[in-house]
């Protein structure tokens, strides 16, 4: 396996803090534990045993015999002296108290005080090295820490791993690949970054796509009424009479009036496309919203039904957007239908939604794929002769996406087309 750089940097920080980290507590110890007097039990045991052995079977005049007799047996360095005689033998070192015991210490020998009971005098043991514990403990926090350093190895390999993926998409990403993603995470820290970063280049990517096909679709549907209005021109300009001058004078008219209708919806589509607007969610009947657009559309021409199954149908929405995709499914289901239009509303335990049908010719299986994308149309039935541009039911699927729901279409009992819309009824913030 191929280790990075940001591997043995991040390793090497770690183990770093670690070994600072076990230097402090190593000499905290020092401090604190490892020169406890529990530490010397055995010194601690032989000055009580010849304390008692002293005080008890011993006149005071023998006392020293038999400090004698001790140190030669157990090979220690043991003297008696005065209280008074102890404080001058002192040493300058560090020291620790417990009970009537009195350790002095450096980091190899000790010297040991202890305080004969109902006598003034003094035990000394010492200098002598000192007890082996502390090595042991040195020799166990060396061995948890080379395990340790295994550990945290294992630990940081895949964030390592996937910060060098992390690392390197990110540059293809900025050299242009747009569609540059990180696959296979292995670290659940690393792995969030990946997420948000792979959610933002598709997103980008998606902008950058929208913007490619927003750029084609306008110039292409720019250059046939300009191509149109430069040959009524030329035989505008070499017209006889005043009858074919005025047809092709309205012939120009009628593609300025064309390209001004798609300037205007361009403006309202790329309002939409830009960015998400704040959405101003109402708890409310959508009863009343859909009975007002049924009312506002409704003529003696054109016969529209609605149908709903309760008095009131309560959901969260934003009533101005809604407004806005319904009234652009129905001027569709106008545009299209034979003027038989079926409104429908219903609601379930999650989920709301508006369903509007015409009896016209419907939408080939084909192009139901891409009737939502900006700029498609369905040259036979849905083109510009009606009066489009193939933007507003993008517009109504942009308005669906916002509010975390689907714009659908399928065939419907009519004969036409049946355009669906579909949201949560309760709006979840965060």
């Amino acid at each position: 396996m191929k280790l990075g750089r940001s591997f043995f940097s991040l390793y090497f920080l770690i183990v770093c803090c670690f070994g600072t980290l076990s230097w402090l507590l190593d000499e905290f110890w020092s401090m604190h534990v490892e020169q406890d007097v529990e530490s010397y039990t055995g010194y601690k045991t032989v000055l009580k045993a010849l304390d008692e052995k002293l005080q008890v079977d011993e006149p005071v005049e023998n006392w020293p015999n038999r400090i004698a007799i001790a140190k030669e047996r157990f090979d220690l360095p043991i003297i008696l002296v005065t209280t008074e005689e102890a404080k001058t033998l002192v040493p300058a070192l560090e020291f620790v108290n417990h009970d009537n015991v009195t350790v002095f210490y450096d980091d190899n020998h000790i010297t040991i005080f202890h305080q004969m009971e109902n006598v003034d005098q003094v035990l000394v043991l010492g200098p002598v090295p000192s007890p082996t514990r502390p090595r042991t403990e040195a020799l166990i926090r060396v061995i948890v820490l080379v395990l340790l350093g295994f550990v945290i190895f294992f630990w940081v390999w895949p964030i390592s791993k996937d910060l060098d993926k992390l690392d390197k998409t990110a540059k293809a990403f900025g050299q242009g690949d747009f569609k540059a993603t990180v696959k296979g995470g292995t670290s659940a820290l690393v792995q969030p970054m990946i997420n948000t970063f792979n959610m933002m280049s598709g997103r980008i990517d998606s902008l950058i796509q929208a913007h490619k096909e927003l750029t084609n679709a306008v110039s292409h549907e720019l250059r046939t009424p300009l191509a149109r209005s430069k040959f009524a021109l030329q035989v505008l300009r070499g017209a006889k009479d005043d009858e074919t001058r005025d047809k092709y004078i309205d012939k120009i008219a009628t593609d300025v009036e064309e390209l001004e209708s798609l300037v205007n919806e361009l403006l309202v589509y790329a309002a939409f496309e830009s960015d998400q607007p704040k959405i101003t969610y109402s708890h409310g009947d959508v009863r009343k919203l859909v009975e007002y657009q049924v009312e506002n559309f409704s003529s003696e021409d054109i016969q529209i039904s609605f149908e709903c199954d309760t008095n009131e149908v309560i959901a969260d929405f934003d009533g101005h957007f809604l407004n806005r995709a319904l009234s652009n499914l129905m001027t569709n289901a106008i545009k299209y239908g034979n003027n038989e239009i079926k409104v429908s509303l219903s609601i379930d335990e999650y989920h709301c939604s508006i369903c509007v049908e015409d009896n016209g010719p419907g939408v080939d299986n084909h192009f139901k794929e891409i009737i939502f994308d900006a700029f498609s149309r369905f040259d036979k039935s849905r083109g510009k002769d009606t009066g489009g541009f193939g933007l507003g039911l993008a517009i109504v699927n942009k308005i669906m996406q916002w509010h975390n729901g689907s714009a659908k279409v399928e065939d419907s009992v009519l004969g036409g087309a049946k355009f669906t819309l579909t949201w949560p009824k309760q709006h979840i913030t965060g």
